[in-house]
């Protein structure tokens, strides 16, 4: 049988299967777009990436580029790695500082700085200017890089955060909060929670953190 009678041959299979394939498309379009006719309404989102796994400040500046991306004034406030010298930050600060606001106010990791006192006081400043950038309605997104951490180690009180955002957040304004440990509290008050889980990580395996993957 030649190559050309074998495709004749086939086809009517693959016609078929085709067909059913479209068919099933079609069903699955129309429940999606029944779906989202009822999805009308917009509201500022409380949005937490927590978890132990890699990419929870990744993800959240992901957010922060589709923000600028789209023209919408934005912020960033890190609470731990103020003191590193991050690709997002020289991205940010040196491409679309008119865009988004960049406030690195940590000085790094507890066990690096080994003094609560300076923590909780480097803490307590990234808050007043959280505060100062989720207040402004012009600012469409703000984001809080690491302060699941802050409050892990009781350098900010959750439950004053959260009754900051209930009461003052302008209702279109998004606020992403980053960290491990994300406390249950503000689990509950979010709208969208991202667990990161860790399955397999370089680190474990001897290779330090590097830039454009950590940093």
């Amino acid at each position: 049988m030649s190559e050309t009678e074998s495709r004749a041959e086939a086809a009517p299979a693959d016609t078929g299967e085709n067909a059913r394939h479209a068919a099933k498309m079609a069903k699955i379009k129309a429940a999606r777009d029944r779906m989202m006719a009822t999805k009308e309404g917009e509201k500022g989102l409380l949005i937490v990436h927590t978890g132990p796994g890699k990419g929870k400040s990744s993800s959240g500046f992901g957010m922060i580029l589709r923000c600028v991306a789209h023209g919408m004034p934005c912020a960033v406030v890190q609470f731990i790695k103020g003191a590193w010298d991050t690709g997002e930050r020289r991205l940010l600060t040196g491409h679309f500082g008119e865009l988004c606001q960049f406030h690195a106010m940590g000085e790094g990791f507890t066990w690096e700085t080994q003094d609560r006192a300076r923590d909780i006081a480097a803490a307590r400043a990234g808050w007043e200017k959280a505060k100062e950038l989720i207040r402004d309605p012009a600012i469409r997104m703000v984001l809080l890089d690491e302060i699941n951490i802050a409050f892990r180690y009781d350098y900010l009180d959750v439950a004053e955060v959260l009754a900051f955002l209930a009461e003052e957040k302008p209702p279109l304004t998004h606020v992403v909060l980053t960290g491990r440990n994300a406390p249950a509290e503000l689990v509950e008050a979010a709208d969208l929670v991202t667990e990161m889980t860790l399955v397999k990580h370089p680190f474990r395996g001897g290779i330090k953190a590097q830039p454009g993957v950590e940093f």
